[in-house]
């Protein structure tokens, strides 16, 4: 994987290119990101452009599905608008999406927990309905937890405190041990945590990055109840989801461990300067990780 620098001026270019009625509206780069990067246009509309990402699949597979899962959701969501094609300039996709205002989880903050917890939960159960045959299916998350040992192990042995090592381990051995899904597949964003989540006034306002949707397991998406809410916040979730069984919450409690535990190594690689590390991440999921052991 090669990196691309990407500015402004060749933003507008390439809308000049394939999109010049847009050319003219304001372009303002966005921190953040590693797969791709994004650039606001305008006030309600942003540029996804592949970067990192090897393969464009992730945008292929957001341009067929969200405009499909959108309307019927409660949070805003980034919806395509306009598709960018490879060329000499920038031989790579792009796209036009609608803008999700508010500040990302990774830089905000939630302080009105109970509301962030009935918003999640109402979010997911709306997300969470039966896939069509053709959804497409996860090649590297969407399996029971004890399919996903290997990278759990990776996490554990690099992060996990020595002092909550045991208690860690006693979570993730319980997720293993839980039933698996027995119903039928259903819409699961794939990869929500603090930087794919957006905030305002102290709760949730909108989920954004669905390049890892899937059709499977929803206790992929569940983890949240940990990794996102604030201490105390997760049985409230649980409640008002109200369609998450014993088992199921077993193994969603489960992969918020291992998420926790790889959001602190994105911090720890951030700290040692190393390429698509977050030394901002560290905290947030050793908090996580807390959260996650006292499993309210």
């Amino acid at each position: 994987m090669t990196e691309i620098e990407i500015t402004g001026d060749l933003v507008r270019d390439l809308l000049r290119e394939q999109h010049p009625d847009l050319a003219g509206l304001a372009i303002r780069e966005v921190a953040g990101g590693w797969g791709n990067q994004m650039w606001r246009l305008g006030n309600e509309l942003a540029v996804r452009m592949q970067r990192m990402d090897s393969t464009p699949e992730l945008q292929f597979k957001e341009r067929r599905w969200l405009p499909v899962l959108a309307p019927r959701l409660p949070l805003p969501v980034p919806t395509p608008v306009r598709f960018g094609e490879p060329s000499e300039r920038f031989p790579k996709h792009w796209t036009v999406m609608t803008w999700v205002p508010g500040e990302p989880g990774d830089h905000g903050s939630i302080n009105r927990g109970a509301h962030a917890a009935d918003t999640l939960a109402g979010f997911l159960r709306a997300l969470h309905v039966a896939a069509p045959a053709e959804a497409p299916i996860a090649k590297d998350r969407g399996a029971h937890p004890k399919d996903c040992t290997g990278g759990f192990e990776n996490f554990f042995q690099a992060v996990a405190p020595d002092d909550i090592a045991a208690d860690v381990r006693a979570v993730w051995d319980d997720a293993v041990a839980a039933e698996a899904w027995e119903g039928p597949p259903v819409w699961v964003h794939g990869d929500l945590h603090p930087a794919n989540v957006v905030v305002s006034d102290g709760t949730l306002s909108g989920i954004v990055d669905f390049g890892d949707l899937f059709a499977g397991d929803p206790a992929w998406d569940l983890a949240a109840a940990w990794v996102l809410l604030p201490a105390g916040t997760a049985s409230r979730f649980f409640d008002t989801y109200a369609h998450a069984d014993e088992a199921t919450i077993r193994r969603a409690r489960g992969l918020a461990a291992m998420k926790s535990l790889f959001l602190m190594l994105m911090g720890q690689n951030g700290d040692r300067g190393l390429p698509g590390g977050k030394p901002h991440w560290g905290p947030a999921g050793r908090a996580a990780l807390d959260r996650v052991l006292k499993g309210v």
